[in-house]
């Protein structure tokens, strides 16, 4: 396809060295669990007392728990964006709907532009066999489903479980496989139980040849929805119903892979794509703030990895890494060429194997919602921006707050960020203050566009998916 670019010789030799290193004369198997509105306190292995997560919590003892992992973003399409590409979701043109919403809404003419090079795409040059299974929504025209952007197969809903409003014309919520409409209105009861079944059969059926499951789950989105096997079990209402059994269907695929005897060459990766919004039992703790806006409880968010064998078991990293890297992290290990358009990402593999000294990769991370920078870390500082509107719910129907002063936060002893000590570090400001000035020439800030962003596909025209 027209979408695969590659990298210079060089790299690709550098990479493919890089991958024969494992030790394994096959392609290291790699599979992406990523929730939706999952926060950081939700599960046990996160501190959650409430919620019942005993597979994951064995993911971690297996694994690594990394404790500064972030989103690029505080809602779904742009995060989502981040991890097929790489990039922050302004640099590659979908920081927003353009259209007054936070996200991509059905019928929306926008998707993602198939000049970027996925995940899958990168992967799909080394002779992966692909998978999505889950909610997609980075454009739900056929020009913009995963099928079209390196995925060998797709079954799940191309949005979010509570997008089907009448009022607005929205068609039933469609549960696709490929690019075909296969029910609708989807029976969200069972969703979370398909899917699984959906990977498991993936697994078995390429079990001989490498393969990428990207496993994008619809929960705990709201609405809330667990199969009859969960649905009133847990202490924590739907909320724990539907986080229960996202680790029941966790389990699940580890066990395929035991039984398979993949685990050993299994890389897993588990997190989520934002913070939950706190309502119906979700849990940031202990983060300030929620879903849709850039303290920390919006943004950063858990993320275990296991690879028997290679990452150390039952360890913890605090270095800052992000949803950016999982891309060039790929590349890396399995010899995959980068895209030849900039990225954002760095190569991980350091941090996840424990190596050395290994520290983080960024120099400095920006906060975004939508078109409006908001934060910036760097180190243990972070700085908000001094705004002259601040929206204080998640939700777009609450009123537009009064604006805010500049902060510097220090993450190290105030995860609740409430203690400004702007005055005590005059020096950070002047280190901020330019930092800003550069991530405003080239990504932009609030409807001013950066030297360095790309566009989105838009099409001439949508219509609702059918059967």
């Amino acid at each position: 396809m027209h979408k695969l670019i590659f990298a210079s010789v060089s790299l690709f030799l550098l990479n493919s060295v890089s991958a024969s290193e494992t030790g394994d004369s096959r392609q290291p198997n790699l599979i992406v669990i990523f929730c939706d509105d999952l926060g950081y306190g939700d599960l046990g292995c996160y501190g959650s007392t409430k919620n019942r997560t005993p597979r994951i919590d064995s993911l971690a003892k297996e694994g690594r728990r990394f404790t500064s992992f972030y989103s690029s973003s505080p809602v779904c399409t742009p995060s989502r964006a981040s991890l097929m590409t790489g990039c922050y979701p302004r640099r590659v043109g979908m920081h927003e709907d353009f259209t007054g919403h936070w996200v991509l809404i059905p019928r929306s003419r926008r998707g993602l532009d198939p000049k970027e090079l996925t995940i899958a795409e990168a992967l799909k040059t080394k002779g992966y066999h692909t998978a999505c299974v889950g909610k997609w929504h980075l454009g739900d025209q056929p020009e913009h489903l995963p099928t079209r952007h390196g995925f060998d197969f797709y079954y799940g809903i191309p949005y979010s479980n509570d997008m089907q409003q009448a009022r607005r014309g929205d068609p039933p919520l469609p549960l696709v496989m490929g690019e075909k409409v296969i029910e609708a209105p989807a029976d969200q009861s069972t969703l979370t139980k398909r899917y699984t079944e959906q990977v498991v059969k993936f697994i078995e059926k390429n079990r001989e040849d490498p393969f990428f499951v990207y496993l994008p789950h619809t929960f705990p989105h709201l609405p809330l929805f667990a199969s009859p096997q969960f649905h009133g079990r847990s202490a924590n209402g739907r909320y724990g119903d539907s986080v229960e059994e996202i680790d029941w269907s966790t389990g699940q695929i580890l066990d395929c892979l035991d039984r398979l005897n993949l685990a050993e060459n299994t890389l897993v990766i588990f997190t989520s794509d934002n913070g939950s919004n706190g309502r119906n039992g979700g849990s940031n703790r202990p983060l300030a703030g929620a879903k849709g806006g850039t303290l920390e409880g919006g943004m950063r968010v858990p993320m275990i990895a296991r690879w028997p064998g290679r990452i150390p078991s039952g360890t913890e990293c605090d270095e800052l890494c992000t949803t950016m890297d999982l891309l060039p992290t790929f590349c890396e290990l399995t010899g995959a060429d980068l895209p030849t358009r900039k990225i954002d990402g760095h190569d991980i593999g350091p941090l996840l194997f424990a190596e050395g000294d290994a520290s983080t990769p960024w120099d400095h991370l920006l906060y975004y919602r939508r078109r409006q920078l908001q934060a910036i870390r760097m180190g243990d500082w972070k700085y908000h921006l001094p705004l002259q509107e601040t929206h204080p719910q998640w939700t777009s129907a609450r009123p537009i707050g009064p604006g805010r002063k500049a902060k510097l936060i220090n993450l190290a002893d105030d995860l609740k960020e409430q203690k400004d000590v702007a005055a005590d570090h005059p020096e950070v400001i002047q280190k901020f203050e330019s930092l800003l000035k550069s991530a405003e020439s080239v990504l932009g800030n609030d409807a001013r566009n950066g030297s360095e962003q790309r566009s989105a596909l838009t099409l001439e025209s949508s219509s609702p998916m059918t059967k």
